[in-house]
This record gives structure tokens, C-alpha cells and sequence, in this order.
């Protein structure tokens, strides 16, 4: 791929001799301390040095573009003809080595939904919401408030928390699977399979084969023994839409690993925010008025998802004012876009509790609303428990030593240490 090598302010960039070579823009490296520090002044930075298409490195040097801008970012995610999720069209393949970290994420088959496209993509979309639609809000609420309420029982009476690695981090994936159909005694193990496979570390492979051989084991049993969960109804319409059991296993832990995380990263990002900001004192101390507001201001200012791929061109196009060309691999900025000046000049994008935000996606590859509605229910009731239980919650550390994941990918907090007053476990409710 080649970067333009006219400076930012025209339309009239032109590709040109690529970074190696010592002349244009020098790519951003998509690493490093400053996408988990503030990452806030650095798309400040990326937009004057490069406007609102940044050149970036992956992993191994590989290149892309970054899309910072929210008009742009609209455009990108309105379009899946010209921007494809087709990753058989990218052009940097004879260049990724079989090793590469971010397989996982980009990879040449993906049998998920990840991977499909066009109409097939929409029925499978479309198989996949009502599924999670069937899902009681009711329900869901009284279950991830009894989790909550378990979690809590452990560390209630010792008046200290980390409310990341003992609480945040475990409710959404124990709620999830749940509704899936999991035997509840296997969530501590979905927990710890999903973490070890978030920390990209040596035993992200592993975790990997163990959460592909329970959730296996899940769907074979949902065929035999079908039940009221989110397997088993899809299973029920999956089959007759022409889709595969192999295909459903995969959706299914695609659903479980993007329900977990990001939700886990909004309560902690949120409980943060009430913690730090005196406009949302009033809800540590019994109100709940301001719960809703934090979380949405999380979602513009903190959104747990910062930056996602991808999206391939299917032709040589021009966005931004560059020349991207066929089979260029384009990144979705999330957290650049909801950031964007151009968006944000009258007043707070927050004002009226504004959703228009880009932290769930858009256009048809975007997260099913009945996902989103999940998330937020348990996220919302899991951070309201937190503050009926605990109510003179307070940070336990200064603010300024919080220390986010190193991701330019996933924005959370490794820990959020707090204190309370003791008090005995309630044993559910």
C-alpha cells in the first residue's frame, strides 16, 4: 500500500512512494502507550498531521488506513459494496505471515458472521437478533442482578475491591451464559477461557480450543435437548435458513467474546467516570438519575471499543482526501470519530443524551440492537447494584495511577481499586 505524500489541508493528495522508502507521511504505528494513555490528544495529533484518513502500521509493519472522521466513518459503514468485509480482497496477504497476532481478528476464512457478506450476511444478522430479541428483559435484569449480588457477597465485608478483576471483568460472560444455555457452573471457566484468550498471551491458544470444545459441547446438547435459550432458538431457525451447525457453534462464541468485553470495559469505564466527576456524586450516594448519563458519556468519551477492523476496498476509491486503492484494508476509528470537532462544535455531542455515537457501529454490520439492549441492561444493573450494596463507595488510589489495557483496540481498566464500609452478603436476591 502507498501513502499520499502531500501534507494534510487538500483534496489533492496522490499516492505516493511508500514509508519505507523515506518520503511522504510517516504512518502511526498502531502500538503504544499512547493509545491506552490520552488517546484523546493523540487524534488530536493524527487529525493535524494527517487529517481525517490517517496511514497506520499493524503488527510486523503492515499497512492501513485509520478513519478518524465521523462523516467519513458514515460513509465507510454505509457502504458494503465499496467497502467490503470481504477479507479475501486484501492486497497485503502474500505479506502476513502465519504467526501474525492479529489472525484471530483478520484472517483469510472466517466462518462466523464476521466473515460473511451481502445477503447471506443479512439473513445470518437477522437469524442472530431474533434470537437475542426472544431474550425477557425481565429475565435478564433479575439474573445479572443475582450475579451482581453473588459477586458482591465475596468482597462486601472485607471493605477493599478491585471492581475490574472481581467484579466487572466477571459479570457480563456469568450473565451471557446464562441466557446461552451454559450450565451455570461452567461460567467461571468461560471467564477465565475469555480472559486468557484476551491477553493474547501464550495461553490465548489453549483458552481458545477450550472455548471452541464447551461451546461444541453446548450445541450438540441444544440439538438433542433443545431448551429456552439463544442456542437453542437459533438453532431451531438456523438449519432451515441454510445455515450449518458448525456456522451457529461460531456465531455463538463470536456473541459470547463481543458481549463480554466491551460490556465488561463499560462498567468499569462507567464506575470510573461516577467515581472521578462530581456532576454524578448524587448517584454514589443513592440517586440514580445519573447512572444513564455516565454510561452514554462513556460511550462518546470512553467508548469501549476505540478502533475495530475492517473493512477492504473493493475498487481504488477516494476518502478523505486520499487515494486509497483496491484491496487497501481500512480501520474503523470508533473513538476518533465520536470525537470529532467537526461533530462536537456546538456544545457537548452529549446534550439530550445524544446516541448518535459511533460506539456500536453502523450500517448493516453493525452491533444488533437486541445485543446492545443486552449489554446495556446488564451493564446498567451491574453498576446499580454496585451502588445499592456499597453506597460510600470511594477510589481507593489517585485517579492519575489508573492503568488502562495496552490496546489500541479494546479501552479499559487493568484494575479499579476501591474502599467502602464492611457489610454482611445478602445471599442473592
Amino acid at each position: 500500500m502507498d501513502f499520499a505524500t502531500s501534507e494534510h489541508g487538500g483534496d489533492d493528495r496522490t499516492p505516493g512512494p511508500g514509508p519505507e522508502r523515506g518520503t511522504g507521511p510517516v504512518p502511526v504505528a498502531l502500538t503504544g502507550a499512547r493509545f491506552h494513555g490520552d488517546p484523546a490528544a493523540l487524534y488530536r495529533e493524527l487529525r493535524r498531521e494527517h487529517g481525517e484518513v490517517v496511514p497506520v502500521l499493524l503488527d510486523g509493519d503492515v499497512p492501513a488506513w485509520l478513519v478518524l472522521g465521523y462523516r467519513e466513518l458514515h460513509q465507510v459503514t454505509s457502504d458494503p459494496e465499496l467497502f467490503s468485509r470481504d477479507s479475501g480482497l486484501w492486497n497485503q496477504w502474500p505479506n502476513i505471515p502465519a504467526d501474525w497476532p492479529l489472525l484471530p481478528v483478520i484472517s483469510r476464512e472466517q466462518p462466523s458472521i464476521l466473515g460473511s457478506v451481502g445477503e447471506r450476511h443479512r439473513r445470518r444478522a437477522a437469524l442472530l437478533g431474533e434470537a437475542l430479541e426472544a431474550v425477557d428483559a425481565f429475565t435478564l435484569r433479575r439474573h445479572a442482578e443475582r450475579f451482581a449480588d453473588e459477586l458482591l457477597d465475596a468482597v462486601c465485608g472485607a471493605g477493599t475491591a478491585d471492581l475490574v478483576a472481581q467484579y466487572a471483568a466477571l459479570l457480563p460472560v456469568r450473565v451471557l451464559a446464562y441466557l446461552f444455555g451454559f450450565p451455570e457452573e461452567q461460567g467461571p471457566d468461560l471467564v477465565a477461557a475469555l480472559t486468557d484468550i484476551l491477553d493474547g498471551q501464550g495461553r490465548a491458544r489453549a483458552a481458545e480450543a477450550r472455548l471452541t470444545a464447551a461451546m461444541t459441547r453446548l450445541v450438540a446438547e441444544r440439538r438433542e435437548r433443545p431448551a429456552d435459550d439463544v442456542v437453542s432458538r437459533l438453532l431451531a431457525n438456523a438449519s432451515a435458513q441454510g445455515f450449518s451447525v458448525e456456522e451457529v457453534t461460531h456465531d455463538v462464541m463470536v456473541m459470547l467474546a463481543a458481549g463480554h468485553q466491551p460490556t465488561t470495559d463499560w462498567i468499569g469505564n462507567s464506575l470510573r467516570l461516577m467515581l472521578t466527576d462530581e456532576r454524578f456524586a448524587a448517584s454514589l450516594f443513592g440517586g440514580r438519575s445519573s447512572v444513564a448519563e455516565a454510561m452514554n458519556e462513556v460511550l462518546w468519551e470512553d467508548a469501549p471499543i476505540q478502533n475495530a477492523a475492517g473493512r477492504w476496498l473493493s475498487r481504488d476509491t477516494r476518502l478523505g482526501g486520499r487515494a486509497l486503492r483496491a484491496g487497501d484494508l481500512v480501520l474503523l476509528g470508533l473513538q476518533g470519530a465520536n470525537s470529532d470537532p467537526r461533530v462536537r462544535t456546538h456544545g457537548s455531542a452529549l446534550t439530550g443524551g445524544n446516541n448518535a455515537h459511533f460506539s456500536f457501529g453502523h450500517g448493516e454490520h453493525r452491533c444488533p440492537f437486541p445485543a446492545r439492549e443486552i449489554a446495556e441492561v446488564i451493564a446498567r444493573t451491574g453498576i446499580e447494584v454496585v451502588l445499592d450494596r456499597l453506597p460510600d463507595l470511594d477510589l481507593a488510589v489517585p485517579e492519575e495511577t489508573l492503568v488502562r489495557r495496552p490496546s489500541p483496540w479494546l479501552r479499559g481498566l487493568v484494575e479499579l481499586p476501591v474502599r467502602f464500609s464492611p457489610s454482611p452478603a445478602v445471599g442473592g436476591r
